[in-house]
């Protein structure tokens, strides 16, 4: 045998690495990073939401007044009427001095909002651009939160991705029992909108028998108590601050119970406004309103700073660990329904498997065979680098925890013809350049040179292709390019680089005689005058 050269250790490394780090993944281990099966494979949840885009422009719109109430309050001007209605947001001032400050406040405030103004009432609306910018931001947004939050459930690798203009594909794998699809499916859905409002106190008593006509009319909304069927509060339609000034929540306990209730804290900005609206409504209440519905609507004893908020409400733990998450990941612009849902049992996956595995395994043997009857120890030297392709794709996606899907299997099994096709390659430019009459160490050394240029060009132009799909691609796509990419790059290590340190490091023992057996040529080629 001839010296170990850096090419031989180098693939052997390899070898090794991706035997190793393909373990925990063969075998199923509790500890080491291994291969998170896909939807297809596994069973889980599949289901295509609509965004209501328009309740984004609502919300875009109380948003706006709470900035107009809270800045007009801060400059101590007094308005009257200040309301949400038709989507639009409009007030009356009192003092006709106030005009010009005013102005210049919406002017720096909203650039994007259209402002009319007829003596001193004004009306507030989005502009066409800001529409569908809102429009836009909600879908984003929502796909963000979505995956956000089944992330913190601590489901792994779920599917989240923008399909159309207004829809959204969500794929759960590993979805088994009714319990936890309804589950997801509650979490997905829950706006997480929090709002803190203020009591109309002057016509609360009113509430049982205002209309919501009336009560818009007034400015104020009717919203109903969660725990308490029948029991309503009327609210000023603007808030105080909403759940974009959320910087966190967890679920805590009371001190003398179990029932569970959820801390949250509040940004600069939210801590600032909450102490101002508490210190000046002592003796008042405040409503915790999440997705429409009073949780809790305490009187305001005194000031409260720093910006540490509790809700309380009848709620499991569960509930209120679900409600965390929600809030810590932030709100839904806009609701989103299910439009469509399949559930995929694990029993169906189970046989995508063994269709998968038989697949791989025939097709591996297939090529195997092959490359030894038709080249020989050539062939053999080709099946080892084919193994070491295998287990190095298998130890990258486990380290990376990558989801393997259907089409990753596909693409697993179109990895090992792509790997070989670079062995036949170099082998059969090994095999014109000894028939042509060339040395051994020659026609090896050349053989490599030669072939190099036509697998580098097609490795490369097919990795350009994966990066493509893996950079536009959704789901299925993802899960086909990746491992398309990591055969590309597994097989430019094994089949050019350990491949060629093999044949240097065996050549003294390759007898020149025998090409049958080394390099399946059919007749045996007279070497002794080459060089």
């Amino acid at each position: 045998m001839g010296k170990l050269n850096y090419r031989v250790v180098l693939f052997t490394f390899a070898f090794l690495f991706g035997i190793v780090f393909s373990i925990p993944s063969l075998t199923q281990s509790e500890e080491g990073k291994k291969i998170t099966l896909g939807l297809d494979l596994q069973g889980g949840l599949h289901m295509l939401l609509s965004v209501k885009t328009e309740v984004a422009l609502e919300s875009k719109m109380k948003s706006v007044g709470t900035t107009v109430k809270y800045n007009l309050e801060k400059a101590d001007i007094v308005v009257e009427d200040l309301k949400i209605d038709d989507g639009k947001v409009m007030f009356e001032l009192l003092d006709p001095q106030d005009t010009a400050n005013v102005d210049e406040m919406l002017a720096d405030e909203f650039k994007e909002v259209n402002i009319k103004k007829s003596g001193l009432v004004y009306e507030m609306s989005l502009s066409p651009e800001l529409a569908i910018k809102t429009k836009q931001n909600a879908i984003d947004q929502a796909v963000d939160t979505i995956r956000n939050r089944l992330n913190m459930f601590g489901l792994a690798e779920p599917t989240v991705a923008k399909q159309g203009s207004d829809r959204i594909l969500v794929e759960v794998p590993g979805i088994k029992t009714q319990e936890d699809e309804d589950r997801i499916k509650s979490l997905i859905a829950k706006a997480a909108h929090l709002q803190m409002m203020a009591v109309d106190e002057d016509r609360a008593n009113r509430v049982y028998s205002m209309t919501e006509a009336e009560a818009r009319q007034f400015g104020d909304i009717i919203l109903d108590d969660v725990a308490e069927d029948g029991r309503k509060y009327l609210l000023y339609s603007i808030p105080i601050l909403d759940g974009s000034m959320l910087t966190d929540a967890k679920v805590g306990y009371e001190q003398k119970g179990t029932r569970p209730l959820i801390n949250f804290s509040l940004n600069g900005q939210g801590a600032k406004i909450f102490a101002d609206f508490t210190e000046k409504s002592v003796g008042k209440r405040m409503a915790v309103v999440l997705d429409g519905k009073v949780y809790t609507a305490p009187n305001i004893i005194q000031r409260i700073g720093g910006g540490q908020v509790q809700i309380t409400g009848a709620f499991t733990s569960q509930e209120a660990h679900d409600i965390a998450i929600a809030l810590r990941s932030g709100a839904l612009l806009a609701p989103v329904e299910v439009e469509s849902q399949r559930s995929i049992g694990p029993s169906l996956g189970k046989d995508n498997i063994q269709a998968s595995l038989i697949a791989l395994i025939v097709g591996f043997l297939a090529v195997i065979i092959f490359m030894v009857l038709y080249y020989g120890m050539a062939g053999v030297v080709a099946n080892l680098a084919l193994i070491a392709n295998l287990f190095l794709i298998l130890a990258v996606m486990s380290l990376f925890e990558a989801t393997l899907t259907l089409p990753g299997m596909a693409g697993i099994v179109l990895t090992v013809g792509m790997a070989v096709d670079a062995n036949v390659i170099i082998t059969e430019r090994i095999r014109e350049l000894l028939h042509a009459g060339a040395s051994l160490t020659k026609a090896i050394e050349q053989g490599y040179n030669n072939a190099f240029t036509a697998i580098w060009d097609a490795n490369i132009t097919t990795l350009i292709a994966a990066v493509v799909l893996f950079a536009y691609g959704t789901g299925p796509i993802k899960g086909f390019s990746l491992t398309i990419s990591i055969g590309i790059l597994a097989s430019m290590l094994t089949a050019i680089l350990g491949t060629h340190g093999i044949y240097q490091w065996i050549l003294p023992r390759i007898d020149k005689r025998k090409m049958k057996f080394w390099f399946g040529i059919e007749q045996d080629i007279d070497m002794k005058g080459a060089k």
